[in-house]
């Protein structure tokens, strides 16, 4: 079918469903409604879409539309749910388990029939993790399920009347419940507080007179003190005392109008450093291996079984500093100094990579110098995956990955993914040509001519249309909970494989045959050639489109890429 995407923000959700339905057969465009709804109806009376669908909205649909298209709205809650904040009420109940109903669009809000419906359970995860994984592989199950009934021409939605459906509202979720009291509240309250506000919109507090949100939680088992006093800082976070124990709190986000001229999320020992210069909080190190039965956050752990290590990192958003490159730059020359075989990269769950920091850059003193220093750090990270000729690298791929990020899962001999994941492996959207080495590592995957393609159209890709193209060598077919074990056990086979070492020698040899035809050096020289002339001058638009990016306003949105089927407008 032609089918129209309605979305608020080409979103991880939006860009699933994109590739899903495109990956079923179904002709998908995409309007944004980020600029009322003149472009939605212009959309639809040019395009004239057999069905529209609706995976993420923060305006009503124009009612001339859904009243004469059908319209489906995804929304993230169980039948009968209804209301703005579905999963900030699932997070904040401890609910076990929850679900996404695909509605017809109509006058009330989340009140249509239901198309199809379908459970997810809730782990203790953020809230964003949630979305991006449970939420998101639930959503795709309904959509599709909806768009064959559709087709069907003969299935009768549920009106939310009948029976069977219990209608209950949830309010919007404000900051008043999202309060943290930090001499009353044990920590497991203080983690639920945070991780039901992880991404958006924060937990709103105060630090040294400012108030700030404060965005990620994690626990921590040893670190003691008066509660709400600040306790250390690790790897860019601090640590903060409750009640009865303490929490790790990565980033922190400025309120708009307090003055501060980068209110958007950032590392939370940069912010606290720029309100209190003198504050000094002791620097706790970041374990690398941690002992069993350990409580406490790092962005980077390292682990190894039999001749497996598990290099594991997990940042927030996916984004990789120039500090946080040089850290797993660190860890990654570490792993190789262990007796292993096989080496594999990646977090338990959510993002892989989404390639450098542009929050970070955005509050630099001179964003040109360090957009150049975050890239070098990640091309140095990108360069040893690629020069590591004694054992194999996989790239475990729990979650979704995006320009240098996607290409440092392609520096690996072996990408790995979860079935859920969305691959971005372009850099036309935010401006940029694009460096980590992709002129040699997609070509080497996909071919010239689509690479080419990849780096043009600029848009996601499924797991299952990356393997197809060669980008992905294995998809796992797994829960999010699950993928961490299944990609353990096939390491583990690939370690004990018999043909292991004919496979690492034929990788030196062609490793040595492509630094004969071109060094890697001249591909990163060419690369950081192009890269550097758009960091450095001001008028590219690289730096508006980071800028609106990171601040969130329209000019951050992807921009139109294509006037036929499949592109975004």
């Amino acid at each position: 079918m032609d089918i129209l995407l309605v979305a608020s923000a080409f979103n991880s959700l939006s860009q699933r469903l994109y590739a899903e339905l495109s990956d079923h057969g179904h002709r998908v465009d995409v309007v944004l409604a980020t600029h009322g709804p003149e472009p939605v109806r212009s959309a639809v009376h040019e395009l004239r879409p057999e069905l529209i669908v609706a995976p993420m909205l923060r305006t009503a649909l124009p009612e001339d539309v859904w009243r004469e298209h059908t319209c489906l709205v995804v929304h993230p809650g169980p039948p009968g749910d209804r209301g703005p904040s579905s999963l900030d009420w699932a997070v904040s109940g401890r609910a076990e388990q929850w679900g996404v109903t695909v509605l017809q669009a109509e006058a009330a809000m989340d009140a249509g029939a239901v198309w199809a419906a379908e459970p997810f359970p809730v782990p203790p995860v953020g809230k964003s993790d949630l979305y991006r994984n449970e939420v998101s592989d639930a959503a795709v199950t309904a959509v599709l399920t909806a768009v064959r009934h559709y087709a069907e021409g003969s299935h009768k939605p549920l009106p939310q009347t009948d029976e069977s459906v219990t209608v209950v509202w949830r309010d919007f979720f404000r900051q008043e419940r999202r309060r943290i009291d930090w001499e009353r509240d044990d920590t497991e309250t203080v983690l639920r507080s945070l991780r039901g506000a992880d991404s958006q919109p924060g937990v709103l507090d105060e630090l040294f007179g400012r108030e700030v949100f404060l965005h990620g939680g994690h626990p921590e088992d040893r670190l003691r003190g008066r509660p709400g006093a600040l306790l250390a800082r690790r790897a860019g976070a601090v640590c903060r005392a409750t009640r009865d124990g303490a929490v790790w709190i990565p980033e922190l986000r400025p309120r708009k109008n307090s003055g501060d001229p980068a209110p958007f999320r950032r590392p939370a020992a940069s912010v606290l450093a720029s309100y209190e210069p003198g504050l000094v909080l002791p620097e706790v190190p970041a374990p690398l291996e941690l002992p069993p039965g350990r409580r406490t956050w790092t962005d980077i752990r390292y682990r190894q079984r039999g001749d497996v290590g598990f290099l594991s990192f997990s940042f927030p958003g996916g984004a990789m500093s120039t500090d946080q490159c040089r850290r797993l730059l660190a860890a990654y020359r570490e792993a190789l100094t262990r007796p292993t075989r096989v080496l594999v990269l990646g977090g338990t769950r959510d993002f892989f990579s989404n390639g450098i920091h542009l929050n970070v850059v955005e509050a630099a003193p001179d964003p040109a110098e360090e957009s150049w220093a975050n890239l070098n750090a990640m091309d140095d990270l990108v360069e040893a995956v690629l020069r590591t000729t004694d054992r194999l690298v996989v790239a475990a791929l729990a979650g979704n990955a995006a320009a240098g990020g996607a290409m440092l899962a392609l520096a690996a001999d072996q990408v790995w993914c979860r079935t859920g994941v969305v691959l971005n492996p372009h850099y036309r959207r935010m401006g940029l040509y694009g460096s980590e080495f992709w002129t040699y590592t997609l070509p080497r995957r996909a071919g010239r001519a689509e690479a080419d393609r990849l780096t043009t159209q600029a848009l996601p890709v499924s797991a299952a249309t990356a393997e197809r193209l060669g980008l992905v060598d294995r998809l796992v077919p797994a829960a999010p909970g699950e993928f961490p074990a299944e990609a353990e056990r096939l390491a583990a086979g690939l370690a004990a494989a018999a043909d292991l070492d004919g496979r690492i020698a034929a990788k030196a040899d062609a490793r040595a045959a492509d630094e004969r035809e071109r060094p890697l050096a001249r591909h990163r020289e060419a690369e950081l050639a192009r890269m550097r002339a758009i960091f450095f001058d001001p008028e590219a638009p690289y730096h508006a489109l980071r800028s609106a990016f990171v601040r969130k306003t329209p000019g951050g949105s992807p921009r139109p890429l294509a006037p036929v089927a499949g592109g975004l407008r």
